[in-house]
């Protein structure tokens, strides 16, 4: 973002560094608050969103949850019947339907930190765009008694103002880096077709041994009610 480069400049800059850097300071400073504000627009269309998000996997995990307690029940109830192949299917779907509500809410967490992130972001935003108005007050005061101004330290403002810059881009190329090492693990994450049905058959066996496991301690629970 442009304005975040010119944001940091500003909240260290004087008046006759803003004079050096820009020929009508006025105007940058205005168009800045601007860029902010419609940055800030942008965000929180994002929180909107994530925030939608958010609510329908809400929503999606409580019905799931739901689903697991109905065939939970179905199960009992067939085993009140003495009908164990309704009660072992039953007792899959509840299996099937548990797993599903794990990863909903494995996904709900993530994106509860990523709204929380998100609304921050927002905050944060926020709060430069009130210290750029601050600083636009003050300056644009100053700036109107400095017309006549020498600018003796010219020469060092220029390369304070080329540090901004060269520290800035050193930031990108940080970033740009834990993006590539991020992309590069989760390459080195990947799995062979062989290797993922493998796999599939262990969580497939897991999976059969977990309903024979649970559908035993229900017959057992519904025997010992019976007694």
């Amino acid at each position: 973002m442009s304005w975040l480069n010119t944001f940091s400049f500003v909240m260290r800059a004087n008046v006759t560094t803003l004079r050096d850097r820009f020929s009508d300071p006025e105007r940058m400073l205005h168009q800045l608050i601007i860029d902010m504000e419609e940055e800030l627009g942008r965000v929180r269309e994002s929180v909107a969103g994530a925030i939608a998000d958010q609510i329908q996997l809400e929503r999606k995990v409580k019905k799931t949850q739901e689903e697991v307690e109905h065939w939970s029940e179905r199960a009992t109830s067939a085993i009140h019947r003495s009908d164990e192949s309704s009660a072992k299917l039953a007792l899959e779907q509840k299996l099937m339907c548990q797993q599903r509500a794990d990863t909903l809410t494995t996904e709900l967490v993530k994106q509860r930190e990523q709204t929380d992130k998100l609304r921050s972001a927002v905050q944060e935003l926020e709060d430069k765009i009130r210290q750029a108005r601050q600083k636009q007050t003050l300056l644009l005061a100053r700036l109107t008694r400095a017309e006549s101004s020498s600018r003796i330290n010219q020469a060092l403002n220029r390369v304070q103002s080329k540090s901004a810059f060269a520290e800035f881009r050193r930031l990108e190329d940080r970033v740009e880096r834990e993006e590539a090492m991020s992309e590069a693990y989760d390459r080195l994450e990947g799995r062979d077709p062989a290797a993922d049905e493998l796999e599939r058959q262990f969580e497939e066996s897991d999976r059969k041994e977990r309903l024979e496991k649970e559908f035993e301690a229900l017959k057992n629970r519904v025997q010992e009610s019976a007694k």
